[in-house]
């Protein structure tokens, strides 16, 4: 990195930048807790021989909240695939179900934007196709910091939701279900060879909200890619050309994470993944009614605390599923 050179290849520069900086960041956590735990150990010590109680729960305070920490990074270590550094596009879709089902899509959304704001991450809506009267049939989300990929692949798959309906004037409990995909976001040292001839651009009216250049323009973009039929589309920017180039970088993460899995001959596994939006394919159930409970189903990890759950608190359920894995 000091080599007169070095930012000849900006791009590349800047992947070895980014990569030393996590290192660095990593070295340095660990110093820190190694000196933490030395103080507390010297003041243990001396507390011992005065036999100042007083310090000594202050001590063993410090010292639990030491081994959360540790915990943390060293579970962060074991983040180690090729794309779990890498930031993540997260797609969520709505189940059959209508109203119902679109507001606990958007109930989803908010919760991970919850989540990337108490882990020093930034989410930024991609594309988002708005309910025909509440919530949302689909959002794409871009999630930017270390190891977004590596936490959030954890997400992958339907969550149901069962509540008492506020959109159902008899007050009826409700079963409803999302879907949630995770893609690594590709690295602009990638290349991702998308060839114009195999990809079908479509253009169309955008709907929903949006005011009426939004509804009498065909600002919204449609790609398919042939090989592999993947379509993504964007609506969300009023510009043509700014949609196009918001869908083909889902596409590029997408396409890439296509053949990644069929060179790692993990494609069955991950489609395995992907079931029906429906009853019996979930990996996590959330109860408001009749009883408070947020369960894993692939891990059995569960809390009675939902409200905290859908305000981001998730990294339990994370952490359980991928020190499974």
């Amino acid at each position: 990195m000091a080599g007169a050179d070095f930012w000849n290849n900006r791009k590349q520069a800047e992947q070895t930048s980014r990569q030393a900086r996590m290192l660095k960041d990593s070295i340095v956590s660990w110093e820190d807790l190694q000196t933490q735990l030395q103080d507390l150990v010297e003041l243990h010590e001396m507390a011992s021989e005065e036999n100042d109680t007083d310090t000594l729960g202050e001590i063993e305070a410090d010292s639990e909240q030491l081994v959360v920490s540790v915990e943390g990074l060293e579970f962060r270590t074991m983040l180690d695939g090729d794309d779990d550094a890498k930031n993540a596009i997260l797609v969520i879709h709505s189940g059959a179900g209508g109203t119902e089902a679109a507001d606990w899509a958007e109930m989803l959304m908010r919760m991970y934007t919850r989540w990337t704001e108490r882990n020093d991450m930034q989410s930024s809506i991609m594309d988002m196709q708005p309910g025909e009267e509440a919530g949302v049939k689909g959002v794409t989300i871009e999630v930017k910091g270390d190891f977004a990929y590596g936490y959030l692949k954890a997400e992958a798959g339907v969550h149901r939701l069962v509540r008492i309906s506020p959109f159902d004037s008899s007050s009826r409990r409700h079963t409803s279900f999302a879907s949630v995909f995770v893609y690594p976001e590709v690295d602009d040292d990638i290349e991702v060879d998308l060839k114009d001839e195999e990809l079908k651009i479509e253009v169309y009216r955008a709907g929903g909200a949006g005011g009426q250049h939004v509804n009498k323009t065909s600002s919204a973009v449609r790609i398919t890619h042939l090989p592999t039929n993947i379509v993504v589309q964007c609506q969300n920017e009023r510009s043509q050309l700014k949609n196009k180039a918001t869908a083909l970088k889902v596409l590029a993460a997408r396409v890439y994470q296509h053949f990644k899995d069929e060179e790692d001959k993990k494609l069955q596994e991950v489609e395995s993944s992907k079931k029906s939006i429906d009853f019996g394919s979930q990996i996590r159930s959330y109860v408001f009614h009749p009883y408070n409970l947020v369960k894993d189903h692939r891990t059995n990890h569960e809390t009675g605390n939902v409200q905290a759950v859908m305000d981001g608190d998730i990294d339990a359920f994370m952490k359980s599923f991928l020190t499974q894995e």
